[in-house]
């Protein structure tokens, strides 16, 4: 008899589970938080915005301090899917001074595998600031974000993107204390409208770890831009009181602030760290970040994708291919090519402004297909070269003087009517192009004249 019962005890539990597991409607931080840690539900939870302050109260701080517990909510179950359609958490960055957690701690985690998140709007709020961190990563296995917006601030100092360092003491005039969007690490991870709106120092979207076939599509990703005559008119600050010293050279050889340039407040839009497999990114948007696609050591598929305002547009490396994508040169170059075996099809913009912009595009490397274009055939007012056989600046600085780099078999079709200058590097190529060719030191380099 005994036995019968644990058995009906044991089949009443698991169909209670089963039935708990269709649906489950929450409605405060504190459910999410277990049941992110729970397996195999679907998570509704209320519309509203919810303070995180009211979930991590000052005393549950202090403990979770000493317990160097640092995370705010971790997903670390499996299988699970969350309804956060209308759900905003309101994340005051105040948090992260109190905890002051080791450099690069995360504040959201998903850990677990094979998720579905779906809606959730993460806003931070105040000025508070740690070693260095971002809001969510997200390190488990074959997770899917669906429509996840990030609202980011809390850096310092904010107001000069990278000109005093990325925040290594050695590289800095100013140290920093950054704070970036959404960072993947896990593999076959998904993303689909997802929009990172950075006003704090770090990167928007990023990729670290070498994880696999990560997808993006329909991804936006924000910064602001600001002008370095503006920066120079300050009479106080942090600038101000290193005396503009940059850590990389102006084109002149001097460690300064220089005038006429525009500068992105974040960092880039969407950037890749080490060689990732298989990364692949379909009608995604930068606007105003530092790099809009920074893939530079990575095979990457882009496919109508769009860069806007940015210092600099698309740098990409080995084997990545460009396809039907677009952009402007209005802060700064448009393309760096640093690898081979690229394919690119790329739409030059001609929007344009006063700031200083010394190319539309730098290429090196070796069995590279290119090809510019003008959108409806409109072109620039004014002249950007395309450079072949030239290196990007010293750590993509718009400010940093050029260097010459091997080019080799490169196949250019340049339909913008832009300058083509072609240096000592450079050899057995063609070239059909309807600008002029303003230099060519090159070596068999064929030209064709449209």
């Amino acid at each position: 008899m005994k036995m019968i019962f644990r058995i009906c005890f044991l089949g009443l539990l698991c169909v209670s589970q089963f039935v708990e597991a269709k649906d489950i409607k929450i409605s405060s931080l504190k459910e999410l938080a277990k049941y992110a840690a729970a397996s195999g539900n679907t998570i509704t939870m209320a519309p509203g915005v919810y303070k995180l302050t009211d979930y991590l109260t000052l005393d549950s701080l202090k403990t979770r301090k000493d317990n160097q517990d640092y995370q705010y909510i971790t997903f670390s179950g499996s299988n699970n899917v969350f309804n956060l359609e209308g759900v905003e958490i309101e994340l005051d960055t105040e948090i992260r001074t109190v905890l002051n957690p080791p450099i690069h701690t995360d504040e959201f985690l998903i850990t677990g595998a094979h998720n579905t998140v779906v809606g959730l709007t993460i806003r931070c709020i105040g000025q508070g600031t740690s070693r260095g961190g971002t809001v969510l990563q997200v390190a488990g296995e074959s997770n899917v974000l669906k429509d996840i917006t990030l609202y980011v601030k809390g850096s310092y100092p904010y107001g000069y993107g990278d000109l005093f360092g990325k925040g290594k003491q050695k590289e800095t005039t100013i140290k920093h204390r950054k704070h970036s969007g959404l960072l993947v690490t896990g593999n076959e991870t998904k993303l689909y409208g997802c929009k990172v709106y950075n006003r704090s120092f770090g990167h928007c979207f990023f990729i670290q770890k070498r994880p696999k076939n990560v997808y993006f599509e329909d991804c936006y990703a924000e910064g602001e831009v600001r002008s370095t005559d503006e920066i120079l008119a300050e009479t106080s600050g942090p600038a101000f009181d290193v005396n503009f010293k940059t850590w990389t050279q102006n084109r002149e050889g001097e460690y300064v602030v220089t005038p006429g340039y525009m500068k992105s407040l974040c960092e880039d839009g969407f950037r890749t760290y080490g060689t990732c497999e298989n990364i692949s990114f379909k009608n995604c948007t930068a606007k105003n970040t530092r790099a809009g696609f920074e893939l530079r050591f990575n095979t990457a598929h882009l496919e109508n994708c769009t860069t806007i305002g940015t210092e600099r547009g698309y740098w990409i490396g080995d084997n990545s291919v460009v396809k039907n994508c677009k952009g402007d040169a209005n802060y700064g170059p448009l393309l760096f090519v640093e690898g081979s075996g690229v394919k690119v099809d790329l739409i030059v913009d001609d929007a344009e402004s006063d700031r200083l912009v010394h190319a539309l595009a730098t290429i090196q490397g070796a069995d590279n297909t290119i090809v510019l274009k003008s959108e409806n055939g409109k072109t620039r007012q004014t002249d950007l070269p395309i450079l072949v056989g030239y290196t990007h600046p010293e750590h993509g600085e718009a400010m940093s003087p050029y260097g010459e780099a091997e080019t080799t078999n490169l196949n250019l079709r340049n339909e913008t009517k832009m300058p083509i200058k072609i240096g000592v590097q450079a050899s057995n190529s063609s070239i059909i192009t309807k600008g002029e060719i303003i230099e060519n030191k090159g070596t068999l380099i064929k030209v064709n004249k449209r």
